[in-house]
Formats: structure tokens, C-alpha cells, sequence
């Protein structure tokens, strides 16, 4: 099975913008284990951002481009340390793929950026795909990662992509504000009521939220590929989701 893992910067850090160590070696154990069995992953990482944020000592979250920009620049190196190393004790080898929409949006960067991937995932190599946010501004920039998963998955024609969130999967309301609210285990068609169970992001640490999601859905269900959210405490959920099992939200792909 070829799976893209979406990870988010909620889940990956704290709220003092510093790695959360603890997941950050279970994920990278499960995969490296989920790669022993046969399986193909793409890990789409955010988070570059938070780790800068963290690294040079902000206070917050930059506001303005050019600080983004540059706490892009110094969390990158921070992650894929931390990747490149994690992984390494299980012996699997990492690549980064930096983009933007432009590489997406220019048909010729585009099918570079897929013969490069598929060339990765043939050698054995785990790609870890971020947007290259150093250099992005709102003009090309994709705008979220979960997006930017969708994209990844279409592009190399994943069986299935995988959003880890801070939530168990889309619920009929606000699981935060509605004690009644109900888990949605399959979502089998988009439908404006679906769309309209979305809301904007509520985290500081990233952007997006549950609207993002249901847009990359949209992506990933057009191209036929299966799209899950489940909340990324549970890392063990990959396990359950490669052996063909169900957890969380499942969005299906039109076949």
C-alpha cells in the first residue's frame, strides 16, 4: 500500500514551539516499522515554523513575512535533524521535497517534482514533504498542509492519506462545544451539509482547521484515493489503517 501521512504542527510541538519528543520517535518508529512490512509512506511535515519559533526564542508565532520566513529557514534544518536522525536508528533513509504552488501549478515543475518522488519511493527512500514556507508568500503559497497532502497523494497515486489532527475525525458539531456531538466514521459523498460541518482553525500553533481538511478530501477523493483523519495522540492508528482496519473519519474515493 502507498501511503502519505500528513502530520500537523499541533501535534507535532508544544505550545512552547518546541518538539514534541515523545511522538516524534513513536511516529518515526511506526513508520519505519510500517516500511519493514512493505509498505510505501510519504511523510508531509509540518511544523518548520513552530521550531523556529521555538529555536531562536519568540516569544510567539511571527506575525509578519519575513520573520515567518525566517523561522522557516532555522526550524526546517531543526526538523529534518530530527527526522534524518530518528530514522537512521532504523535504518531508512529520509529526502526532503520543499514546495510551492508554483511547483505545482507549472505543469513541467510539476512532473519533476513526481518523477523525483517516485524515484524516491523505487530507492527505498522515505521523502518528507513540506511547503517551502522560506520563501513562500500568499501569492504562491499553498496555504496549509493539508492541502499540500492532498496534492502529494494525487500526485503519486497514494491508496490512501492520512491527516493527523487534534481531533478523532469529523463530527456532526463542535466535539469541544457539543457534549452531544457524534463521530462521522465514513463519509461517502461531499455534500454541502459536510461542508458545512467545517470549521476554521482553532490552533495557534498551525493554520487550517476542519474546512482545510474537507478540501483536501475533495482532492484526494476525485483522484480515487481514501482520505482519513484521526487525531495524532494515537500514532499506533497507522497500524490499524495500513493492515485495511478503520479509525477516525474515512472519506472514500470515487473508483
Amino acid at each position: 500500500m502507498r501511503i502519505v501521512v500528513k502530520i500537523g504542527t499541533s501535534t507535532l510541538a508544544y505550545p512552547t514551539y518546541r518538539l514534541n519528543i515523545r511522538l516524534v520517535e513513536e511516529l518515526c518508529k511506526t513508520i519505519s516499522d510500517i516500511m519493514n512490512a512493505g509498505h510505501e509512506i510519504v511523510l508531509v511535515s509540518s511544523g518548520a515554523i513552530a521550531m523556529g519559533t521555538g529555536k531562536m526564542m519568540l516569544s510567539s508565532r511571527p506575525k509578519d513575512i519575513p520573520t515567518k520566513q525566517a523561522a522557516a529557514a532555522v526550524g526546517q534544518c531543526e526538523l529534518m535533524y530530527t527526522y534524518d536522525k530518528q530514522f537512521s536508528e532504523y535504518n531508512h533513509t529520509v529526502g526532503q521535497i520543499l514546495l510551492t504552488n508554483s511547483d505545482v501549478e507549472d505543469e513541467e515543475r510539476h512532473q519533476n517534482f513526481k518523477n523525483t518522488i517516485t524515484r524516491m519511493l523505487e530507492l527505498g527512500v522515505l521523502p518528507i514533504v513540506n511547503e517551502n514556507d522560506t520563501v513562500a508568500t500568499a501569492e504562491i503559497a499553498i496555504g496549509d498542509n493539508d492541502t499540500l497532502g492532498a496534492i502529494v497523494a494525487s500526485s503519486v497515486n497514494a491508496d490512501l492519506l492520512i491527516l493527523f489532527s487534534d481531533i478523532d475525525g469529523l463530527y456532526t458539531a463542535d466535539p469541544h462545544k457539543d457534549p452531544d456531538a457524534k463521530l462521522i466514521p465514513v463519509v461517502e459523498e461531499i455534500t454541502p451539509e459536510i461542508v458545512a460541518l467545517a470549521t476554521g482553525s482553532d490552533s495557534e500553533l498551525g493554520t487550517g482547521g476542519m474546512i482545510t481538511k474537507i478540501h483536501a478530501a475533495e482532492i484526494c477523493t476525485k483522484n480515487g484515493t481514501d482520505m482519513v483523519i484521526t487525531n495524532g495522540n494515537n500514532i499506533s492508528a497507522l497500524y490499524t489503517l495500513s493492515e485495511g482496519g478503520n479509525i477516525g473519519t474515512r472519506f472514500k474515493g470515487k473508483k
